[in-house]
């Protein structure tokens, strides 16, 4: 592959780190074809497969061949000291495989995820659907575009809300504070999906908001969190600032709350 340009990353680096997407979906699908896939757990109880590992072995390889002065994050591999992770000004953060429980229940709601984050905040993100091989791309300042069937089309979110609010919730996460979120909020359809793939469809302009008020990592978020961004969205901690990465040692993010239309005071629905 060939060396990224120099200062902001643009579409060329963006198309090397889409089709590393696809490759590490496609090690993820083998091991899905598979009658029984067997799953241990990690520290926090998640569960790891080796799918994960594959596609995070391929990611981490294809990353630093395109350029090695970049570190990488990911999911599979982040026990690097937050002393020297809070030097780097740019660096990858990858989860190789977000959505491991919806993969296991073979529902298909699972994604490669891969951003470049420059400055605390995403400059670039790729989201691979492995099932359907579609690819969603987030340049923010430059756009967004969904790819399916080999076909790239420009995305953005929908201006206005639809009627009813069309709300897209964690398929295997769900409490109390998204119960009371939709009790203020009224009318509404919930779309539960799992994985990265909520973000999306704001993004697309196929859902509205995405609230999000349970424990998440920043490895989870950062990818989608681009190409929301960069279709004209908005993710945001409940106090309203941005939500921000490589801030403490423990990469996890606050609540937030993502969003399209503007139409809506969302934080004052989730406070």
């Amino acid at each position: 592959m060939s060396q990224p340009e120099a200062g902001r990353p643009g579409g060329k680096i963006l198309g090397h780190v889409t089709e590393i997407a696809r490759r590490a979906g496609a090690e993820i699908l083998k091991v899905y074809a598979q009658d029984a896939v067997q799953a241990t757990a990690k520290a926090d109880d998640s569960p790891l497969t080796a799918a994960d590992l594959a596609s995070h072995r391929l990611i981490v390889s294809e990353l630093t061949a395109l350029d090695s002065n970049i570190p990488v994050l990911s999911e599979e591999a982040a026990d690097t000291p937050f002393a020297e992770r809070a030097r780097w000004e740019r660096y990858w953060l990858v989860d190789p495989l977000d959505g491991t429980r919806e993969f296991l229940a073979r529902n298909g709601e699972f994604t490669v995820n891969i951003a470049l984050i420059e400055g605390h905040a995403p400059a670039l993100g790729v989201v691979h659907v492995p099932v359907s091989d579609a690819s969603y791309q987030g340049l923010p300042g430059a756009g967004a575009w969904r790819i399916a069937q080999g076909v790239r089309v420009p995305i953005s979110i929908q201006p206005r809300s639809a009627s009813p609010v069309r709300v897209v919730g964690s398929r295997s996460h769900r409490g109390d504070s998204l119960e009371r979120f939709l009790e203020r909020l009224g009318p509404h359809e919930l779309k539960p999906i799992g994985s990265s793939l909520k973000f999306c469809l704001v993004a697309e302009g196929a859902a509205d908001v995405y609230p999000r008020l349970g424990p998440t990592h920043e490895w989870d978020t950062a990818a989608a969190h681009a190409v929301l961004v960069a279709a004209g969205g908005t993710v945001s901690r409940l106090d309203g600032r941005a939500l921000e990465y490589n801030r403490s040692a423990e990469p996890m993010n606050p609540h937030f709350v993502a969003y399209g239309a503007r139409d809506h005071d969302w934080l004052a629905l989730l406070r």
